[in-house]
């Protein structure tokens, strides 16, 4: 695979480790932001996003898109088919992972968003065990270790550079997703208490800032220094005892 070619992302949950598990917590976690969310359109980018269930959420449209059977909308991810500013949210799951160029597509995302409104990443930890898939030859070409792993802080910083406040940055699911997942786990418990930052997977929150509706000032212009000399009154006594003196000798 060329370094310009990007890895083929999920289509489903089933092609994923546990995917009705991992699918099931990611619901779970998102299910307490719903309620926030206004507006009339949500966007669910990509087909994982387009299966999740969203209770209680006050928006009138929903549409997922991607590149497959199933969307409402097939398009790039880098090139959507969408005005500026009519979204009033967007999810996304696991797709900056599978992306050549995944700044490009958070700005494409940025482009249609509207100010002031939410989007939602989740994606996968490279500090936490799932990150063990990696190392190990026989899962490095499986989902989802042929994706890359982008740390959330790097994630943090794509945003703010896009002028988003980051209001949440969540992380769930401390396993290695090598082996079947257990509700109760002794070390599982333990890395979540003990490193709250090494789930598996991560939840950004983030919303974007309204434009300055105040112009830019304009800087004052410097005036240059005028230096004419001014005459001193010393030197204008001096002018008028001459000129009595003159008409004295005369």
């Amino acid at each position: 695979m060329s370094e310009n070619t990007p890895p083929l992302s999920p289509q489903s949950w089933s092609q994923l480790p546990h995917g009705e598990q991992i699918k099931g917590l990611i619901e779970h976690t998102l299910t307490p932001w719903w309620p926030k969310v206004f507006g009339y359109h949500m966007l669910s980018l990509g087909a994982l996003s387009a299966e999740l269930n969203m209770p209680e959420l006050p928006i009138g449209r929903r549409f997922s898109l991607f590149d497959g059977d199933g969307a409402a909308v097939r398009a790039d991810f880098t090139a959507l088919p969408i005005q500026n500013g009519v979204i009033d949210a967007v999810v996304m799951n696991m797709l900056l992972e599978f992306e050549t160029d995944p700044y490009k597509m958070l700005r494409e995302t940025d482009r249609v968003l509207i100010s002031g409104g939410y989007l939602f990443i989740i994606g996968f930890n490279p500090l936490s065990p799932a990150f063990m898939g990696k190392l190990l030859p026989k899962y490095q070409q499986q989902l989802p270790w042929s994706g890359r792993f982008f740390m959330p802080s790097r994630v943090k910083d794509w945003l703010g550079l896009l002028g988003y406040q980051v209001i949440s940055d969540e992380r769930f699911l401390y396993h290695h997703l090598l082996s079947d997942i257990r509700e109760e786990s002794i070390w599982q418990d333990a890395l979540q208490a003990w490193l709250p930052s090494s789930g598996s997977m991560y939840l950004i929150v983030a919303r974007k800032l309204e434009s300055p509706l105040t112009p830019i000032q304009e800087k004052r212009k410097v005036r240059s220094t005028q230096w004419a000399t001014a005459p001193s009154a010393g030197r204008s006594e001096h002018y008028k005892t001459d000129q009595k003196t003159d008409k004295i000798r005369n």
